[in-house]
């Protein structure tokens, strides 16, 4: 046999990770960061009430709480890349709806094809992704790839902006929609279809590790027993209610920004938010030692969100230092509420119970900020921020990060388990 023959073949995991990066970019650029935009855009061609369209984003966000719940059996039964292309489908005709629709009936049935679509690219389906290939560099490998969600949120606020001022909504989510199924096609035939047994390799690209993920543990006595655990109780809690708060915030933003800075200057406000985004999950990343207690990293990472909210309301209306030093500290924490829960739970649940916790703390998370779009549209005032309107509703931001602190230090009980290092 000769020397190229026999050479192991590179480790496929990495190629993974940039594949899943680019899903992760248009799933929240699309799914996650779009709605945002969406509600600005239908209030502003159809002069519905700002608290009825938030309600349809908190049914987008609702309707993938469901879906998420149900994506390991979903795997199961049809394949990862066959879901993963019908997710970005669904939420390609979703987005199209929102464009189209002139009956509030008609907006809410968007909400639900594009909020089932969505999760199908969001944080279970990359940690499901993720989650064979990797074991000991986990952390780094879900943080590269959750970077896509954060650089989706950078290129897609301002995108969707330009995109809809100079073609229109229709025109442009229909040109998005067909670049981003088009793409995750793609990627589903040539990365996603494979697994370390199907490549002949191993997690982390080790020798003699075992190459299989665990069976992951379904069906209700499986839930019932997670939800009479501390630790599975409170980093549930603390995820959907730093969730809360970070998607109350960022269904509002944009139109709270425009007033004083203009569609252009808002939408580069919400890209530099993502950026900063970036910038935290490469941190923890990169930079959390293995046996770092991952719940108090998740604490300093909602504290400083915490501290982002609060200097919101010392924004004056025309913007300024504090406001530009808000969304950056708000901005730091934001891709870190979706990549530690996974990485917490990884620490503190054996491999196969990984594999069941975090579909169900995802989509425990999302049922709960579902509902931020529309409780933080009935907080919220008329104005711009530093108005009357906004002052409650970074004010009860803050309290409830504060909140999402306090579950998770309730869940801390002596020292980490790391039961899944090796």
């Amino acid at each position: 046999m000769s020397p190229a023959a026999s050479a192991p073949r590179p480790f496929f995991g990495w190629h993974v990770v940039a594949a899943t990066f680019l899903l992760a970019a248009f799933g929240w650029g699309t799914g996650f960061y779009g709605p945002p935009v969406f509600l600005y855009a239908v209030v502003a061609r159809t002069g519905w009430p700002v608290p009825m369209v938030s309600a349809a984003v908190t049914a987008h966000f609702l309707m993938g709480a469901v879906v998420v719940a149900n994506l390991p059996q979903l795997y199961r039964r049809f394949g990862v890349p066959v879901v993963t292309v019908l997710g970005a489908v669904l939420l390609a005709l979703g987005i199209a709806g929102w464009a189209l629709a002139v009956e509030p009936w008609q907006l809410f049935a968007a909400a639900l094809a594009s909020g089932a679509g969505w999760v199908a690219m969001g944080a279970a389906a990359v940690n499901a992704l993720i989650a064979p290939w990797f074991i000991l560099r986990r952390p780094a490998a879900l943080g590269m790839a959750y970077n896509g969600a954060s650089l989706g949120g950078v290129i897609f606020s301002p995108l969707w902006i330009v995109l809809i001022a100079g073609i229109g909504f229709l025109p442009a989510a229909l040109a998005v929609g067909c670049v981003m199924v088009a793409a995750v096609a793609t990627l589903s035939v040539l990365v996603f279809r494979h697994t370390p047994d199907s490549m002949g390799q191993s997690p982390d690209g080790e020798e003699g590790a075992d190459p299989r993920p665990p069976a992951p543990q379904g069906g209700s006595p499986a839930r019932r027993r997670f939800l009479r655990d501390r630790k599975f109780v409170t980093l549930a809690a603390g995820m959907m209610l730093g969730l809360f708060a970070q998607i109350g915030l960022l269904a509002h933003l944009f139109s709270l920004l425009v007033p004083g800075l203009g569609e252009g200057m808002a939408g580069l406000a919400m890209g530099g938010a993502t950026l900063a985004a970036i910038l935290g999950r490469s941190v923890v990343g990169w930079m959390m030692p293995v046996s770092a207690d991952r719940r108090l990293v998740a604490c300093a990472s909602y504290g400083v969100q915490m501290a982002g909210s609060l200097l919101f309301l010392l924004a004056a209306d025309e913007g300024g230092a504090w406001l530009i030093l808000g969304i950056a500290l708000f901005g730091l924490g934001i891709g870190n509420a979706t990549s530690l829960p996974p990485l917490i739970a990884q620490q503190e649940f054996t491999p196969a119970e990984v594999a069941r916790v975090v579909p169900l703390i995802v989509a425990i998370g999302q049922a709960g900020y579902a509902f931020a779009p529309a409780a933080f549209g009935l907080l919220r005032g008329g104005g711009m921020i530093g108005g009357s309107g906004s002052v409650p509703l970074f004010a009860c931001a803050a309290a409830i990060q504060l909140a999402a602190i306090g579950c998770l230090l309730a869940g801390r009980m002596g020292k980490p388990d790391r039961r899944e290092q090796r």
